[in-house]
């Protein structure tokens, strides 16, 4: 397992930012390889990429020679290939919980919020601003609604969304917040959720994960 990791990222994208939490807490190092989604029309669709990743989409992880895409997959991969510490716990019961959670994000909020989505909307349909960052925070809501009711309820939770560990699901969670904050999304509603990714902001590996922490973000 010697082989360089390099990380397709853009500063600002959710999908990224769930990878380089899960790459953190693995204490791997790896070579971030900006590709800005706008700027240029897009470098995401440029031949060169689109050959590493034909959805024309971040992240995308380069292992050695291997490619490996879709977010969720890649943290799974990284979980198998350097098992500690863990990502998903070590019983079946509780790993379906933990992929649960992180699935209601990457599967059901963040698809519906994705860039490519909007971009549709605004240039497609000639949506209004205000209308598309009303769907956002529609969906955001209603998949937190959801988040809120099962980590309050559920015994599982502990610290962080599956016991006293950080895992998948709060690889997924705390970018999806970052998310929610940057359209206004009200989060009083979610006291859970907020206190879960308090726990995650404070540790070192959610903190160099951040988006303004990236070599390519940008202000505003």
């Amino acid at each position: 397992m010697g082989e360089q990791l390099r990380l397709y990222s853009y500063w600002r994208s959710s999908a990224a930012y769930r990878v380089r939490i899960g790459l953190n807490l693995k204490g791997l190092a790896y070579e971030t390889v900006p590709v800005h989604l706008v700027r240029d029309g897009g470098q995401q669709h440029r031949p060169e990429y689109v050959a590493k990743n034909p959805q024309h989409m971040v992240p995308t992880l380069q292992h050695g020679a291997r490619v490996i895409r879709q977010s969720v997959a890649i943290l799974e991969y990284l979980d198998e290939a350097w098992p500690s510490p863990r990502l998903l716990p070590m019983t079946a019961r509780d790993r379906a919980r933990v992929r649960a959670l992180a699935q209601m994000v990457a599967s059901d909020i963040h698809p519906l919020n994705n860039l490519r989505v909007l971009q549709y909307f605004e240039h497609t349909w000639k949506v209004p601003q205000s209308e598309r960052d009303d769907w956002i925070r529609h969906w955001i809501l209603e998949g937190f609604t959801a988040m809120e009711t099962l980590l309050s309820q559920e015994a599982a939770t502990g610290t962080y969304c599956h016991g006293n560990t950080p895992g998948l699901a709060d690889c997924c969670l705390v970018p999806q917040v970052f998310n929610a904050r940057r359209f206004g999304v009200d989060l009083s509603a979610f006291p859970t959720i907020t206190r879960i990714e308090e726990a995650c902001l404070a540790l070192p590996a959610f903190e160099r994960a951040r988006p303004e922490n990236q070599p390519d973000a940008q202000p505003g």
